[in-house]
């Protein structure tokens, strides 16, 4: 299996946005009802075109198709697509704050391959070359388990209010490294 990570541009958001769409619906029914999941879509899940400005978000290519996405941001928000609100595009300062691992997507049949621990690294490796020493991040239920393989340590889990008087449970999770553990033991084509 061969994949590739590149910078995601404009032109990328109908596919990003299935993509988020189809993790969301295949890979989170395990932990959240279906009425979550579609209330979160666009607006706790979604595109961040600020993200794509940045060019810190990724698309991964496999087959000839983009079948995972996600990326890190030295601004403020923390989570959500352009839809939600609250939002803060100030930037952060590398010395005192940590950057934000954001908005991770894998397409299910491409799941449990690889992509998400490789995209996750690349982001690292980014941060740090940016001369950020921790990152941070909202993960969902089914991303939690990524993270903690790769080394974040969760906070008490909050419930996001959702539309439909819904809410939804989201995970903050927190690496704090030197640059050093930042980088990833191998960069994955």
């Amino acid at each position: 299996m061969t994949f590739f990570i590149r910078t995601a541009t404009l032109s990328d958001i109908p596919a990003l946005q299935r993509i988020i769409a189809d993790s969301s619906r295949g890979l989170g029914r395990e932990d959240y009802t279906m009425e979550q999941i579609e209330a979160a879509l666009g607006t706790a899940w979604g595109v961040d075109s600020q993200l794509i400005a940045d060019a810190t978000y990724f698309a991964v290519e496999a087959a000839g198709e983009i079948v995972a996405c996600g990326g890190w941001s030295r601004r403020r928000t923390l989570f959500g697509a352009d839809g939600r609100a609250g939002r803060e595009s100030g930037l952060l300062d590398p010395a005192r704050d940590a950057a934000k691992i954001r908005a991770f997507f894998v397409r299910p049949d491409w799941a449990r391959k690889g992509i998400g621990r490789a995209l996750l690294e690349r982001c690292e490796l980014e941060a740090a070359a940016c001369g950020f020493t921790a990152l941070e991040l909202m993960a969902t239920l089914p991303g939690r388990r990524l993270y903690e393989a790769c080394g974040y340590r969760a906070g008490p889990p909050i419930q996001y209010p959702l539309a439909g008087n819904l809410t939804i449970e989201f995970v903050p999770m927190r690496k704090d490294a030197g640059r050093r553990h930042l980088r990833p033991r191998r960069q994955r084509a």
